[in-house]
């Protein structure tokens, strides 16, 4: 029976072994620390990239919600700016209408009214037996009116007859030397009083061809002065 015979070998090939395995093995152990470190700083990488487009994403929203609430701000500052102009014209309108209610007020005699203004004097002019008709010499309802109506368009805020203050509805009518206001009769000289800018009234009723050239043309004597100061009372205080 043949003995198998052991392979033996050289001690110089195990040294050479050895080097390879150890060469190898360091190679092997380099390239995964390489691996691992590229991993890591891929790892790292990706990491940073998440964050930076989180970080863009939540700047865009930011930024989307500053637009949102700059145009909230300015649409709220819009409606502050549009109270106080319909607050502001609200205020005018009320101050208006109050002097408007004021102006009626005083217009129908319902309150007192007291200031400058001006009398406008009417007398029938001298007669003259020379001509026709008399009634060219008297004070006539038309002449009244002329006057009235010219103060009142001129601004007069109240306008009496013999002080008996005038509303929209008074009746006057003239007979002879006497004339009737509101049922109650004044005799001649018949003063038309207005409260109001006596200038203005001056102006109005002194103008070229206007009430006092007319009623001087029909005869009538008419006297035309500045009041300083007239003193009207409210109708219904005028009744008791």
């Amino acid at each position: 029976m043949k003995k198998n015979k052991l392979l033996r070998i050289p001690s110089r090939g195990l040294i050479l072994i050895s080097l390879v395995s150890l060469v190898l093995g360091f190679i092997l152990a380099y390239s995964y620390s390489i691996s691992s470190a590229k991993r890591d700083q891929i790892s790292t990488n990706t990491v940073y990239f998440n964050e930076q487009e989180k970080y863009k994403e939540d700047l865009i929203e930011q930024k989307e919600r500053n637009k949102e609430l700059t145009e909230e701000i300015n649409a709220k500052q819009q409606e502050i700016r549009d109270f106080e102009h319909s607050f502001a014209n609200s205020e005018e309108s009320v101050e208006e209408l109050v002097k408007e209610a004021e102006m009626l007020r005083l217009l129908i005699g319902d309150i007192p009214s007291q200031g400058k203004g001006i009398a406008v004097s009417l007398q029938d002019g001298a007669y003259n037996p020379s001509q026709e008709n008399p009634n060219e010499y008297i004070v006539h309802e038309s002449h009244v009116f002329k006057v009235i109506n010219e103060l009142k368009i001129s601004g007069a805020e109240a306008i009496s007859i013999n002080g008996q203050r005038l509303h929209s509805n008074s009746f006057i009518r003239c007979t002879g030397p006497v004339i009737t206001v509101d049922g109650k009769t004044f005799p001649a000289p018949f003063v038309i009083e207005a409260v109001g800018d006596p200038a203005v009234l001056l102006a109005s009723v002194n103008l070229g061809g206007g009430v006092v050239d007319q009623l001087a043309s029909d005869n009538i004597v008419v006297t035309v002065e500045e009041k300083g100061k007239i003193t009207m009372p409210a109708l219904r205080d005028d009744k008791n």
